[in-house]
C-alpha cells in the first residue's frame, strides 16, 4: 500500500535520496535529536508576570483608576469654606489641671489683590508655583508623592500648587489623610476652572498662616514690617514668601543660627526665581539686601512666664508633627508638666538677679542689661516641671530658657570628660579628639553643627552656643546613667478624640552608664561654689563663665532633679549681646542653690547609685558631696579677645 509519505519520497530525485541514506546510516547507533524546542513551562509566580499580562494589568489598572477618579470627580463638590473662622480657643493647663493660659484668636483681615503690589504677588508665585498660570490647578507628581508619603506616615511633602493649598486652607482641614489628599486633588481642580488665577491667588494670600498669630498678607504685613500690605517693598514679599513654608522656624526673632540661614536660602531661592521668570530685574536683584522684620509684639493676656510655657509648648508640638494650620484653628486642651509650686520657687528664686522695676516698670542699673534663663526637670522621665524664660513675655518676647546664642563656656567640660571616656572604652575612636567629643556632644542631645565644634581651641573653651534647655537635658542625660533624656514640656494635647503623639522622653542609651556615672563622681568632687554647698544634700554640678564673659551657667543635678541656670548680658535697649557687669559664678549658684532647697523641701535626701562599675555610691549625707565644680571656672581667657581668635 502507497502512502502519501512513500509517494514523495518517490518524487525526490535519486540524489536527494542519496544523500539521506548516507545521512541515515552514519547517524545509526546514535539517538535521533528533536527538532522542536520544548516548549517553557512557566511554573508559580512566573506564570501571571509574562509582559503581555503586565501590561495588561497596568492597562487594567489604570482603567480602574480614571474610572474611580470620573465618579469621584462628579461626587465630590466644592464645599464651603472651613471652620476656622469658628475658631476656638486652646485651654493650656498644669499638670495638676488648672488653666495656666487661653490662646486662639485668630488676626486676619481679608484685602482685594489689588492693594497687594504685583511685584509682592509674583513673589509668592515665584516661591510656591512658578507654573501658577499656566497649570490646571494641581502637580500631579506632587500629589503622588503626596499620597505616598501620607500612606507611609511621612505626611505630606511639598508639591502642592498655590491652588491646592489654597483648597486646603480655605475649605478643607489640615489633616494628613489620603481622603483629604484626594479631596484637595480634585476640588483643585473645580475651583481652577470655575475661578480666575486672581481670585485663587487673592485667596490663597489671604488664608495662609505666616506665624506670629498672623493670618493673611495684611496681618503678616503688619506682624513683620509694621506696615500695610500695599506699602510692603519686593524684598519683604520675599520674606514673607519665604516664611509660608516654615513660619515658627524661620521667624527671624526666634529662628535658630541654622534657621536663619535656611530663611536667608530660601530668600533668595524666591528672588532668582522671579529673575527666571522676568519678574525682576538681574541688576536690580543683586543690589538687594535681607530686609530684617521688627521685632514681634506678644499676644495679650500672655505676661509673666506664661507666654514663654505656652510659646515652648507650641514649638514643641510643632516638632511632633502637630501642624501650626491646627493649633492656630484651637479647640485643643494642652496640659503641661509644669509642678505649679516648683514653678513658683523657681520664679522666686530668679528674681534677685534681675533686679526690681523701678518707677517706670523697668529694672534700673545692672540689672536692666541682665538676662535669666532656667529649666528644671526630672531626669528619671524628662518631664520639665519649671521654667523661667524671662522677666515678662510681653516685655522681652525672646525666650531665654530656648535661645542658644550664647556660649556655654566651662558647663560643656563634662561633655568633654564624657567623650574622653568613652574613646578609651570603644575601639573606634580616638580619646579626646575633635570628633569623639563631636559626636558624644551630639549623642547626649547637643545641637553639633555651630562653629563652636569646628576647631580644638573651640571645644576647650566651650565656645558653642546653647540653650538652658538642652543643657538641661545633656546633664539629664549624664544623670540618668547615660540614657538619653529629651526635655518634654507637653504631658498630653487633646482635641476631641484626637490625641498628639508625643515623642518618648527617654531614649536609648547616649553613652555607657559606666562613662556617665564616672562622669557624675567627678562633679561631685572637689569644691564648687560656696553658695551651691549649702544644699544639704548630695549634688553633682558644673559652673563657668563663657569665655565672652556674656553668660554665666550654673548646671546642677540630684537623682530627682537637674535645673539649669543661666545669667546673659543683654543691652536693655538694642537688646544686643554684651558683657555681664558681674560675670562671677556665686550670684548664679546662689540662685540655684535657693531654688533647689525650695524644689526638694518635701523629698527626701538620697545618694547617686553609681553602678557596681565605679565602685562607689555616693552617700546620701556628706558635707562635701554637696555642689562642685570642675577646673576651669573663671573660662580661662581673656573674653572678647580669645572669642575673637
Amino acid at each position: 500500500m502507497t502512502g502519501p509519505l512513500t509517494a514523495l519520497r518517490a518524487r525526490r530525485s535519486p540524489d536527494q535520496a542519496e544523500a539521506r541514506e548516507e545521512t541515515r546510516t552514519a547517524g545509526a547507533g546514535r539517538p535521533r535529536r528533536s527538532r522542536r524546542k520544548r516548549p517553557v513551562r512557566r511554573t508559580g509566580i512566573r506564570r501571571f508576570f509574562t509582559w503581555r499580562r503586565v501590561l495588561a494589568y497596568v492597562v487594567s489598572l489604570l482603567a480602574l483608576l480614571i474610572a474611580a477618579f470620573t465618579v469621584l470627580y462628579y461626587a465630590i463638590d466644592i464645599p464651603r469654606a472651613n471652620a476656622q473662622a469658628k475658631a476656638q480657643s486652646n485651654v493650656y493647663r498644669f499638670s495638676d489641671g488648672t488653666i495656666l493660659a487661653r490662646t486662639g484668636e485668630i488676626n486676619r483681615e481679608t484685602v482685594p489683590l489689588s492693594q497687594v503690589p504685583k511685584p509682592v504677588q509674583r513673589a509668592f508665585v515665584a516661591a510656591e508655583n512658578k507654573s501658577f498660570y499656566q497649570d490646571s490647578g494641581v502637580d500631579p507628581m506632587g500629589v503622588l508623592r503626596g499620597l505616598v508619603n501620607t500612606v507611609a506616615g511621612k505626611g505630606t511633602q511639598g508639591g502642592s500648587t498655590i491652588t491646592q493649598q489654597y483648597v486646603k486652607n480655605y475649605y478643607l482641614s489640615q489633616e494628613q489623610t489620603v481622603t483629604r489628599k484626594i479631596k484637595e486633588l480634585v476640588i483643585s481642580l473645580k475651583v481652577d476652572q470655575r475661578n480666575a488665577k486672581d481670585d485663587i491667588l487673592a485667596g490663597y494670600l489671604n488664608t495662609s498662616y505666616f506665624g506670629r498669630v498672623a493670618y493673611g498678607i495684611q496681618a503678616a504685613a503688619r506682624a513683620y514690617y509694621d506696615k500695610e500690605v500695599g506699602d510692603l517693598t519686593v524684598e519683604e514679599g520675599a520674606y514673607l514668601a519665604a516664611l509660608v513654608q516654615a513660619p515658627s522656624q524661620y521667624d527671624w526673632a526666634v529662628a535658630s543660627p541654622k534657621g536663619r540661614r535656611l530663611v536667608v536660602q530660601r530668600w533668595n531661592y524666591v528672588l532668582n526665581n522671579m529673575v527666571g521668570t522676568g519678574w525682576l530685574d538681574r541688576a536690580k536683584r543683586q543690589r538687594m539686601r535681607f530686609p530684617m522684620p521688627v521685632a514681634p509684639k506678644p499676644a495679650p493676656g500672655l505676661g509673666g512666664q506664661a507666654g514663654y510655657l505656652v510659646d515652648t509648648a507650641r514649638n514643641e508640638l510643632i516638632a511632633s508633627g502637630v501642624s501650626e494650620q491646627e493649633l492656630a484653628a484651637g479647640g485643643w486642651t494642652i496640659t503641661l508638666n509644669i509642678d505649679r509650686a516648683k514653678q513658683r520657687a523657681l520664679e522666686k528664686s530668679m528674681a534677685p538677679a534681675l533686679g526690681k522695676p523701678g518707677s517706670s516698670g523697668e529694672p534700673r542699673g545692672n540689672a536692666a542689661n541682665t538676662q535669666g534663663g532656667a529649666v528644671s526637670m526630672d531626669p528619671r522621665n524628662g518631664r520639665i516641671l519649671a521654667l523661667y524664660g524671662g522677666r515678662d513675655y510681653t516685655k522681652h518676647y525672646m525666650n531665654n530658657a530656648t535661645r542658644g546664642d550664647y556660649q556655654v563656656g566651662p558647663v560643656f567640660e563634662p561633655v568633654s570628660l564624657a567623650a574622653v571616656l568613652e574613646g578609651e572604652r570603644r575601639a573606634d575612636t580616638r580619646p579626646g579628639s575633635p570628633a569623639t567629643v563631636r559626636r558624644t556632644a551630639g549623642d547626649l542631645g547637643m545641637d553639633t553643627e555651630g562653629e563652636g565644634f569646628r576647631s580644638p581651641q573651640s571645644l576647650r573653651l566651650g565656645l558653642m552656643g546653647a540653650s538652658p534647655l538642652r543643657m538641661a537635658g545633656v546633664y539629664a542625660s549624664l544623670d540618668h546613667h547615660g540614657k538619653q533624656v529629651t526635655p518634654s514640656l507637653v504631658k498630653s494635647a487633646q482635641r476631641g478624640d484626637e490625641r498628639a503623639e508625643l515623642p518618648r522622653a527617654v531614649g536609648d542609651q547616649a553613652v555607657e552608664r559606666a562613662t556617665a556615672d564616672a562622669v557624675t563622681g567627678t562633679l561631685t568632687d572637689g569644691d564648687g561654689p560656696p553658695a551651691a554647698r549649702a544644699v544639704k544634700r548630695p549634688v553633682a554640678g558644673s559652673a563657668g563663665v563663657s569665655d565672652d564673659k556674656k553668660a554665666s551657667w550654673f548646671i546642677g543635678y540630684t537623682p530627682e532633679l537637674v535645673t539649669s541656670m543661666a545669667l546673659f548680658g543683654e543691652n536693655g535697649t538694642t537688646r544686643k549681646q554684651i558683657r555681664l557687669a558681674d560675670p562671677g559664678t556665686e550670684r548664679v549658684a546662689s540662685l540655684w542653690s535657693s531654688y533647689t532647697e525650695e524644689a526638694l523641701r518635701e523629698t527626701p535626701s538620697s545618694g547617686f547609685d553609681l553602678g557596681p562599675e565605679t565602685g562607689t555610691v555616693v552617700p546620701t549625707s556628706p558635707p562635701e558631696a554637696t555642689g562642685t565644680l570642675p577646673p576651669g571656672e573663671g573660662g580661662g581667657g581673656d573674653g572678647e579677645d580669645q572669642a575673637a581668635q
